[in-house]
């Protein structure tokens, strides 16, 4: 949004308000206010400060208050004071800023374009004339990502999204609903995408995650799982490679021993085991394997992680772990807390930071009485 529009805003209600006002943006600059000297001017802290609040807040002699009820506050509005009156001054200027701010969004703003187009709010005829109006590139190549969280967590979802995708420029990053956050992304390749199917889209990912998921059927037909049409060698060698075929060979009937309903009749670790074979034999070109070691035993982890060594070789892979000795020869490791990426780089970097990567790194092998070696 246009400076210049928050700022004659700001200068028509400084007078009847009688009071310093203004708007910071969200870098902790003052971008408009009634007193000019003061634009330009940081003020740090303010939106750690309203991170976890939508209500007002007083600070050294200012009251505070976000614009808007978005997941991400972008501006804030200050009034000089801290009695009731300076309160009720600032609910008035939010009010009203955000009001304004959504009409020029409406119009102007690219995230709400494509989030009209998502939910039909924009007739097909006028897509094309807006399109232009907003100078959006309709020949570049972009993938749209429909991300679900099926729990609440304690940073709001579109913040923990929008720390992935930071480029405004080319990533669109919109919240439909608390839950539900849409990503378009610009892509750059030699393949276009629009000449994929949504099946082969799905079949570039492989997944191992927390929550095993097994069926009742054979072990054989659970591994097999990945690819149906794949013979009992390659189900075998699969199972090598993960480091279960030893185990298999123990049960009543091999690998004709059937699972029950949920899976009970065999442990956490092999369990994991079954659906880490289960990837290898689908042999995707990336992974995404979430808390795959969570939930066993040191020992048990340890063969897990061959496994995903295993899994892992030749192929691009997002590991999403608390248990870090898991991604210690990952390419890049980011470590979020709160919702927030704090550090990033590799295991020897971040070690060598000595900060939050360090502290937990540390503190799980002494947990565990190993030492690094």
């Amino acid at each position: 949004m246009s400076n210049r529009l928050f700022q004659g805003i700001i200068h028509q209600m400084g007078d009847a308000a009688n009071r310093t006002i203004g708007v910071i943006d969200d870098t902790g600059v003052i971008i408009a206010c009634s007193e000019l000297v003061k634009i330009g001017e940081a003020r740090h802290g303010i939106h750690d400060e309203l991170a976890y609040t939508s209500d007002a807040v007083t600070v050294e002699g200012y009251t505070y208050r976000p614009i808007g009820t978005a997941a991400k506050w972008e501006y804030i509005v200050f009034v000089e004071g801290e009695d009731d009156t300076a309160e009720r001054l600032a609910d008035i200027l939010s009010i009203s800023l955000s009001t304004i701010k959504n009409l020029y969004d409406e119009k102007y703003d690219k995230n709400s374009f494509i989030k009209n187009i998502i939910l039909d709010n924009i007739l097909p005829s006028d897509i094309y004339i807006k399109g232009k109006e907003l100078r959006f590139n309709t020949e570049e190549v972009r993938v749209v990502f429909l991300i679900k969280f099926l729990s609440r967590t304690e940073v709001l979802p579109f913040n923990m999204v929008q720390q992935i995708f930071p480029d405004k420029n080319k990533d669109y990053v919109i919240s439909i609903s608390e839950q539900d956050i849409v990503v378009v992304k610009e892509i750059k390749g030699g393949t276009d995408i629009r000449e994929f199917s949504r099946t082969d889209v799905r079949n570039q990912f492989g997944m191992v995650l927390q929550d095993t998921w097994l069926f009742n059927g054979t072990v054989r037909d659970n591994i097999a799982y990945g690819k149906l049409d794949a013979t009992d060698a390659e189900v075998e060698a699969a199972a090598r490679a993960a480091y279960v075929h030893h185990f298999i060979t123990t049960l009543p009937h091999g690998y004709d021993t059937v699972i029950n309903e949920d899976a009970s009749n065999i442990s956490a670790g092999q369990r994991q085991l079954l659906t880490i074979a289960r990837a290898i034999l689908a042999d995707r070109r990336m992974l995404i394997l979430d808390e795959a070691t969570s939930s066993v035993d040191t020992r048990t982890e340890e063969r897990i992680q061959k496994a995903m060594d295993n899994l892992m070789e030749g192929r691009t892979s997002f590991v999403i772990a608390h248990r870090l000795s898991t991604i210690k020869n990952a390419d890049l490791i980011c470590v979020l807390q709160h919702g927030d990426i704090v550090e990033q780089g590799t295991h020897e970097e971040l070690l060598s930071l000595g900060g939050v990567y360090a502290e937990l790194y540390n503190s799980q092998f002494e947990e565990d009485g190993v030492e690094d070696e």
